[in-house]
């Protein structure tokens, strides 16, 4: 028998507590806050399969962790939030569920536009985009162009991504640009050059990349852009990853000291 899909009737997966609101940090209660977040979302599968439910419940209450994180940071003035939805090598797993996610995902992309204009979110993506399903890639599109006019933090997914592809499509076009312009001009270029090749230049670096389910590998994420990032990780899989668990990541980063190769200050 197939597994029962999101639009299934099923027993309902066990929600994480909502953070009470009225008791929600202010900025300044940490100090330092990253203005540029990146988060590996882990766990969603095992999250599932520990509790006897099908896989897709698990990234179906994930979705529902993405609401809330991206709900906080936008609260707390963060610039950025970037998450890992989709690598190149998830379309490696079964069909079935390649399927249901890239169903949960058109579903997000329209759920969310309400969320995203709420909260004044500019929502984009980035990956090999054109390997996306027609409908998915339209309903991107809709939300990209309707909230590119907004002002607030720019919540931004990485879909069908691979760190090794996003450099070496860098490196095709300064090939490109060694043809058009002669081989002097591509190597005249310096390291924030190479920025305008990636999948979006205007990407702020992250100063913290999270990751979440106890995994201690970066995953072909943000290669190039995650080289100074503050490494943190968390046991909790994503299903179970809301404010309290962002707060105290937020409050590990805030607590470390950022040389980037410098010599640390004498007291």
């Amino acid at each position: 028998m197939s597994p029962a899909g999101p639009g299934d009737a099923a027993a309902p997966a066990p929600r994480p507590a909502r953070a009470d609101f009225g008791r929600l940090p202010a900025r300044a209660d940490f100090g330092r806050l990253p203005a540029a977040v990146a988060v590996i979302m882990d766990g969603n599968g095992r999250w599932a399969e520990e509790r006897g439910l099908p896989r897709w419940k698990g990234h179906e209450v994930g979705a529902e962790s993405v609401r809330a994180v991206t709900r906080e940071c936008a609260r707390l003035g963060l610039g950025e939030l970037t998450l890992y939805a989709f690598s190149t090598e998830n379309w490696r797993r079964p069909a079935e569920e390649v399927g249901l996610l890239m169903t949960l995902l058109e579903r997000y992309l329209v759920e969310e536009r309400a969320e995203i204009m709420d909260n004044g979110i500019v929502f984009r993506a980035i990956g090999e985009l054109d390997r996306l399903p027609a409908s998915v890639r339209a309903e991107y599109e809709r939300t990209r162009d309707m909230s590119a006019d907004n002002g607030g933090m720019v919540l931004r997914l990485a879909l069908s991504y691979g760190g090794r592809r996003e450099l070496l499509h860098a490196a095709q076009q300064v090939a490109r640009l060694a043809v058009e312009r002669g081989l002097e001009h591509a190597l005249a270029l310096e390291e924030d050059d190479l920025r305008r090749f990636l999948y979006d230049p205007t990407m702020r670096d992250p100063d913290l990349l999270i990751r979440t389910a106890g995994e201690l590998r970066v995953s072909n994420f943000l290669l190039w852009q995650a080289s100074y990032a503050e490494l943190y990780v968390t046991d909790t899989a994503w299903p179970d990853f809301r404010e309290a668990a962002l707060h105290a990541a937020l409050r590990a980063y805030g607590a470390r000291e950022r040389r980037f190769g410098r010599v640390a200050p004498e007291a």
